[in-house]
């Protein structure tokens, strides 16, 4: 196919995903729409099976997944992981127990590709499902390369339902801490740090923080091969990101606001859909039955090991829950079902503040905590053993 003709397409269905996203207030996640999109239109021809590669936006993906990592290592704030240390623990539980669940009985259903597969998906995001895929495509797994991506295409239609139900509840038992004065009213705040970096002005344009950011993609790399794989590239990365943030060597979210974030972001994607041209509609048909399997064993082990650690450490379970829940959809949704939790159960802008301010700072870092860092190192150490 042309590019220019195969690059308009691809923009056209991103187009339309975004604007059912936010129709539905990410009820139907643009990731859902945009694969329902490709499948429909690759076994029915209307998309030939090279669209995706010659658009060019394939390999750009593959070029900047990197890239994206680091920018998200500095996302993260290691004062406010600090201050929410209790929060962390409880995320780092829920994948703990999804991880657990599915080996221990998601195996008696589900081959061990297929549950490796799961874990990474349900407990992660985009970096996840692309760290399966490598390691599936590079055993000639397509399938196993295809199910993580059913995965996260689904995974907010049972995380967004389900979290504002049990968001509601802890709203509704803050509001009677609150009536009776045991809480405070303190308005939640999400900390974004100064724009603080070393980096000299001639380095902080698009070409120099792509150069800047390419360097230290370089280094994981290098990293990664003298330590043969033991030392992940994407988790080095990740790393990387975290500590010149916190050391001030690169401001915080270091690609935002340079001209090429947005076509990056689409890029890294476009990968996850790369499978699903070259899978029949049998296999697809095949694989609903383990989607369900995994979803509901994952969820279950995310909801148990949560609610459990919790409790060893203070929290109410309901709040527990909802934790363990954001490895179904991380940011923005964490703040979204926060702030509607929030102004559905408080009756003035006193109690709505103080819901919100006990609430939304343990989703926003729940969602880093879990979806970030703790599904992409797990997920990095479990993909070694697809064969």
């Amino acid at each position: 196919m042309n590019p220019v003709t195969a690059f308009t397409i691809i923009m056209l269905i991103w187009a339309i995903s975004d604007f059912v996203s936010k129709k539905t207030k990410s009820l139907i996640s643009s990731l859902l729409v945009a694969s329902i999109i490709f499948l429909v239109g690759f076994k029915t021809n209307i998309f030939p099976e090279d669209l995706l590669s010659s658009s060019s936006l394939l390999a750009l993906g593959q070029t900047v997944v990197g890239f994206i990592i680091v920018h998200i290592g500095t996302m993260i704030s290691l004062d406010e992981l600090k201050k929410q240390w209790r929060t962390v623990v409880i995320g780092v539980a829920a994948v703990l127990g999804i991880a657990a669940f599915l080996f221990l009985i998601g195996s008696f259903f589900l081959d061990e590709n297929f549950v490796i597969a799961a874990i990474g998906a349900i407990s992660g995001g985009t970096i996840s499902v692309i760290i399966v895929q490598e390691s599936a495509l590079a055993s000639g797994l397509l399938l196993v390369a295809v199910f993580p991506v059913l995965i996260a295409a689904f995974q907010g239609l049972i995380g967004f339902p389900l979290t504002s139900l049990i968001l509601r509840k802890e709203a509704n038992r803050i509001k009677g801490e609150y009536r009776a004065g045991n809480i405070q009213t303190e308005k939640a705040e999400v900390h974004h740090d100064e724009a603080k970096t070393m980096m000299p002005k001639a380095l902080q344009t698009t070409a120099g923080t792509l150069f800047v950011v390419g360097v230290v993609v370089m280094l994981s790399i290098y990293i990664d091969t003298i330590t043969n794989g033991v030392l992940n590239t994407f988790v080095v990365a990740l790393l990387f990101g975290i500590a010149l943030r916190a050391f001030g060597v690169i401001k915080p979210n270091i690609l935002s606001g340079i001209d090429a974030y947005g076509l990056m972001m689409l890029a890294i994607l476009i990968i996850i859909f790369g499978p699903l041209a070259t899978s029949s509609v049998d296999d697809l048909v095949a694989l609903i039955g383990p989607l369900c399997i995994a979803f509901a064993i994952g969820v279950s082990g995310s909801v148990v090991f949560s609610a459990v650690m919790g409790k060893i450490l203070g929290y109410s379970v309901s709040m527990s829950i909802a934790i363990g829940l954001t490895t179904l959809y991380g940011f923005p949704g964490t703040m979204i079902l926060s702030q509607e939790a929030a102004r559905s159960v408080g009756e003035n802008e006193q109690e709505i503040a103080a819901i919100e301010g006990q609430i939304l700072p343990k989703m926003i870092i729940a969602g880093f905590s879990a979806v970030t860092i703790t599904s992409v190192v797990l997920t990095s150490i479990l993909a070694e053993l697809i064969h």
